[in-house]
């Protein structure tokens, strides 16, 4: 089946990469469609949708009116293109007209290549070709949580040269073969799919609990809780992608509150709350911040017990008074539950790193983020106390066994 790959380009400032773009896509029996969101000048050549039919679509008539915002008000002018872009790609993936995606360029194409990817379905072939993918203060504004695939040019893509042409057969290759490959993004699940939250320090509880779940008939899917993992998983929770939560690691919300390097948003937890899925929360990660990296956050912790994995990884012991307004937090969010949910809190420590004669056990700081829990919860949320250690099989039986049961009884509330 002859597929379709869009070709996000800015022509008026290049010319030569994007032929050649498009005739080697056209090489492997793909239709190679060319959007030209020009905001400088007249473009070399035009392309398949034009950059004047992107300015109208964006609300702007006169493509020289957003020439003269570029002048002046470029930011103004790139919204405009990006908005016009969204639209017509919308479009054709209303009507069956679009397989994948390719962006080619530097910082203002990949700006509004990426824009155009994230408002595209999970699963859609994407990548963005770009000599800003090696910049790691931009990358996470074009990726975010979208499954965007970076390729890294190196050298800029201003005109062919002999070492940017390897990056562009690579770049072709590389959506081609994902458009050749990809099943679709129409993904049918004959069972119900459980985000389950991860990260190394809980990995112990994390997979038996992807063993229980799979037994129980259920489809679980890992995210890991490093930040943006998290944020994904709770987009994807508002998308209607799953039915359930086990979110053995909520480290996220100490992270967001302390400014750590995982911090997952202010929502967390918030996203099954009011999708209305049935969640057991757990507090693996909160008796943690992570400060690796971070010359002022390393000063401001430095009398913290801490735990050093490596230079980027250095984890520092919260405290009574942090917890006690995690648990707030916490607590705030599952009291507007439309849905059954329970939180599983384990006795002997949190995280691998919080066992008995490690730097970060604190039980009784632990114990004092229970109490307050409890006070704040409303009644009908129960609160099991378990006398295991989290990083353990039998806590992710626990939790599996403690998930199964409120999602029966919201299956049976249905």
């Amino acid at each position: 089946m002859k597929k379709t790959i869009l070709i996000v380009a800015n022509l008026d400032t290049r010319g030569s990469e994007f032929k050649m773009v498009k005739e080697l896509i056209e090489s492997r029996g793909h239709h190679a469609l060319l959007l030209d969101f020009s905001m400088e000048q007249e473009p070399f050549f035009p392309g398949d949708i034009t950059c004047e039919e992107v300015a109208r679509e964006g609300g702007i008539d006169d493509i020289e009116e957003v020439r003269q915002l570029y002048r002046t008000k470029r930011t103004l002018a790139t919204e405009n293109q990006i908005t016009g872009a969204i639209k017509i790609v919308s479009r054709l993936l209303k009507e069956g007209k679009l397989h994948g995606v390719l962006g080619v360029g530097g910082g203002t194409s990949t700006l509004v290549s990426t824009s155009i990817m994230q408002s595209l379905p999970f699963g859609m072939p994407k990548l963005m070709a770009s000599s800003m993918a090696g910049h790691p203060k931009y990358v996470d504004k074009y990726v975010g949580t979208k499954d965007i695939t970076m390729l890294n040019t190196v050298v800029d893509v201003v005109e062919l040269n002999p070492i940017l042409e390897i990056q562009l057969i690579n770049a072709v290759g590389a959506i081609c073969g994902m458009v050749e490959i990809s099943p679709g993004w129409e993904i049918v699940f004959e069972k119900p799919v459980i985000a389950v939250t991860s990260f190394g320090f809980a990995e112990r509880a994390v997979e038996p609990a992807i063993h229980f779940l799979r037994e129980k008939g259920f489809i679980p899917v890992p995210c890991h809780a490093q930040g943006r993992g998290d944020r994904a998983m709770d987009e994807l929770i508002r998308e209607g992608w799953f039915q359930g939560v086990i979110d053995i690691v909520s480290r996220g919300i100490g992270e967001e509150l302390l400014g750590g390097n995982c911090a997952a948003g202010n929502d967390r937890l918030l996203a099954a709350s009011e999708s209305g899925i049935p969640q057991v929360v757990a507090p693996s990660g909160l008796d943690m911040l992570s400060i690796g990296g971070r010359p002022e956050l390393l000063n401001n912790y430095k009398d913290r017990p801490q735990a050093l994995i490596d230079k980027l990884r250095i984890e520092a012991r919260t405290s009574p008074g942090e917890l006690e307004q995690m648990a707030e937090i916490i607590a705030d969010r599952l009291n507007c539950s439309s849905a059954p949910c329970a939180v599983l809190i384990p006795l002997k420590g949190w995280s691998s790193l919080d066992k008995e004669g490690l730097a970060l056990y604190d039980p009784e700081a632990d114990a004092f983020f229970t109490s307050v829990l409890k006070k704040r919860l409303n009644p009908n949320i129960p609160v099991k106390e378990v006398d295991l250690h989290l990083n353990t099989p039998e806590f992710g039986r626990e939790a599996v066994d403690l998930f199964n049961k409120i999602y029966k009884k919201n299956q049976t509330r249905s």
